[in-house]
């Protein structure tokens, strides 16, 4: 399930079920990274994947440095018997994905468009109170308006006034009619509101990305797995396929160990770091080499065989209070030239 049992909470604040993938090797890192900077509960693993729940936003989420990509979790189960099963019924298994629990999979899509929606608002108020002086220009006109606004709405008053007091002796004449009225426009607007939801769960377009892997991949390609599924989504929830821009991707990957589901929360791996302009060793290896370090404030941070420096990148970048250097040339210069001297 996508959220903690417990209802149809659909925000972040009552516990979202995430997955990450992480390097061979690098699953106790990301389990440590998790408990400690997103305070995430329910944390497990198996190869290649983390498991947990945490109530953290967007901005929190991105700070992870041993994961590779992150992931709203819809489903995890046992896998598929490929054994001695025909593939017909492989594929009537792979349609019971959404078609038994069709619930876990719109509270997901519930979960990950509020956590858009909160980024949003997030994103919008950190602009606004980053640019203070431009709300003071054209304040002069602002307030022009405001007052002429102000002249204009005394003098619509003042018209409804005299309209209302003809209208007050008609509307006591015809108290029944208008409670009725109102019910039905009540009644309308909850039918409205509900077709809008309906409305937008049926224009949303997605994507299938299926990995298939171990005996599975062998009965049958990636491919065909989500072309199976994305019919199966089509037929459950009305949605749209969108192979190019579509608004939400569904992750799947089969496997002899799990089957699981997710909805990728970015778009660019957390792994791609927007301060690595050249790639060297992996960003996520790199981070989980400096944090075995224990870097502390004011510590100093030495890597004579740097190569590109990812290493020092990622320490300078998590621990901004400490000195990193890249080479000591300056002692390895004279020795080079006294045995150039004495040859």
């Amino acid at each position: 399930m996508a959220a903690v049992p417990g209802g149809r909470r659909s925000g972040p604040a009552a516990g979202a079920r995430f997955f990450c993938t992480a390097g061979r090797g690098l699953e106790p890192f990301l389990m440590r990274e998790v408990r400690s900077r997103l305070a995430a509960t329910q944390v497990e693993y198996i190869s290649g994947k983390v498991f947990f729940t945490t109530c953290s936003d967007l901005n929190m989420l991105k700070k992870l440095k041993s994961a590779e990509r992150l992931f709203l979790l819809i489903k995890k189960q046992l896998p598929f018997n490929v054994s001695s099963v025909s593939k017909g019924k492989i594929f009537n298994e792979m349609q019971r994905l959404t078609n038994d629990d069709p619930e876990s999979w719109l509270n997901a899509i519930s979960i990950w468009k509020n956590l858009l929606e909160l980024n949003a608002k997030k994103v919008k108020l950190s602009q606004k109170n980053a640019n203070p002086l431009k709300r003071k220009v054209g304040e002069n006109d602002i307030i022009a308006k405001k007052l002429k606004t102000a002249e204009m709405q005394e003098i619509q008053e003042k018209k409804e006034c005299q309209v209302e007091k003809q209208i007050e002796e008609e509307t006591l004449e015809q108290g029944n009619f208008t409670t009725k009225r109102d019910k039905s426009q009540e009644e309308l607007q909850n039918d409205v509101a509900e077709a809008v939801d309906t409305h937008n769960q049926n224009d949303l377009t997605f994507r299938v990305s299926c990995r298939c892997s171990g005996a599975i991949a062998k009965t049958f390609t990636a491919q065909e797995a989500g072309r199976v599924i994305g019919i199966a989504l089509m037929k459950q929830f009305g949605w749209k396929a969108d192979l190019r821009n579509p608004n939400v991707e569904i992750f799947i990957h089969l496997s002899d160990i799990y089957c699981v589901v997710g909805i990728p929360v970015f778009r660019v791996p957390l792994a791609s770091r927007a301060y690595i302009k050249t790639a060297g060793l992996r960003s996520t290896i790199a981070w989980a080499m400096a944090s075995l370090a224990e870097i502390k404030a004011g510590a100093v941070v030495l890597d004579p065989m740097c190569g590109l420096g990812t290493i020092l990148l990622e320490a300078a970048k998590e621990w901004p209070n400490c000195h990193c250097l890249q080479k000591v040339s300056i002692l390895l210069f004279p020795i080079f030239h006294l045995g150039k001297s004495l040859s």
